[in-house]
């Protein structure tokens, strides 16, 4: 896995020969262009001439927040892997009702399985959860997609609700996004984000068309298969660090901002964030199907593979699931 930077200043990137250079109010720092994945930029970044040829030259693509922390979009590179057969096959499944609520459903049982294992994980440490509501929803009655994203919503109200069981400072009350309302929704809001940048970022690096999705709907301003991966690792990836963050203490209310009627985090808060997501992605855990560790970040990467198999005819999708 290659490194991700973060630029959390504004500042100015330029190019000087082969190497690239970050410079703002802190100093002057190089990019290791060779052994970087992607750039996320957090608040303004100006580029000279010259360098953003040279990282699409490299494959690296750019995510761009504001400095609220809210995703304005991607420059990613001209498609160097490209299959006609797979985008067709995409497109086909996608059209399909049913080859698409099959792929839909499974996204739905990944997400909701990776939930309950995240509540497990906390129950057995003496929180007092009750998973009986989440375990009850049958996505199997689910005929078309609107229905089953109505599902999913349950889901995750239900899970949000018992959130506040395991966080011992901040509480989420009920999820509000545009603006979020409190230092709960503001984190969860982030990590989304950089949990979607990422989705991005290893779908870019497979055959699959990150426009066609199957459990959103496309749409001309996002890439929406992203949305669909990231609900699958949204347990790992956002809910696991949010908790450990506040219970460990590591978030305080120094790490926001109050905008107009909103709470976002500020710069400190999206540093202690990124450090510990960053940690997230580089773990690595025993994969019983490749008999090898591989870290956070690959799993998903693996889930795109299994994908584009099962939208091949090659192999029936199996979303993935958490066991441990």
């Amino acid at each position: 896995m290659g490194e991700i930077v973060y630029f959390l200043n504004e500042g100015v990137m330029y190019r000087k020969k082969s190497t690239l250079f970050f410079q703002n109010f802190e100093g002057k720092r190089a990019i290791p262009i060779n052994s970087i994945s992607e750039i996320i930029c957090c608040n303004r970044i100006t580029m000279r001439s010259g360098c953003l040829s040279y990282l699409m030259k490299k494959y690296i693509p750019i995510h761009f927040f504001n400095m609220y922390g809210w995703y304005l979009g991607s420059l990613y590179p001209r498609e160097f892997l490209i299959s006609g057969r797979v985008v067709v096959k995409q497109a086909e499944h996608y059209l399909d009702n049913e080859k698409r609520l099959k792929i839909a459903r499974e996204i739905v049982e990944g997400t909701k399985h990776n939930l309950l294992k995240t509540l497990e994980y906390y129950k057995r440490r003496g929180k007092e959860i009750e998973t009986g509501i989440i375990e009850g929803i049958n996505m199997d009655i689910c005929t078309n997609i609107p229905e089953l994203m109505s599902m999913e919503g349950r889901i995750w109200n239900h899970y949000y609700e018992l959130s506040d069981k395991i966080l011992r400072k901040f509480k989420l009350g009920r999820r509000e996004r545009q603006p979020p309302t409190n230092e709960i929704n503001s984190l969860i809001s982030f990590g989304n984000c950089m949990l979607y940048t990422k989705c991005l970022t290893e779908i870019y690096h497979t055959y699959l068309n990150p426009a066609i999705s199957f459990l959103h709907e496309p749409s001309d301003r996002r890439f929406s298969l992203a949305l669909d991966i990231a609900e699958i690792f949204k347990p790992i990836f956002v809910s696991r660090t949010i908790f450990y963050l506040v219970n460990k203490r590591k978030i305080d209310r120094d790490c926001f901002d109050r905008v107009n009627k909103g709470v976002l985090l500020n710069e400190k808060g999206k540093r202690i964030f990124i450090e510990e997501f960053d940690k997230k992605l580089g773990t690595t855990i025993f994969y019983p199907q490749l008999k090898r560790k591989v870290s956070y970040s690959r799993l998903i990467r693996l889930e795109c593979y299994k994908l584009m198999k099962h939208i091949l005819e090659d192999k029936e999708y199996k979303s993935f699931r958490m066991w441990w």
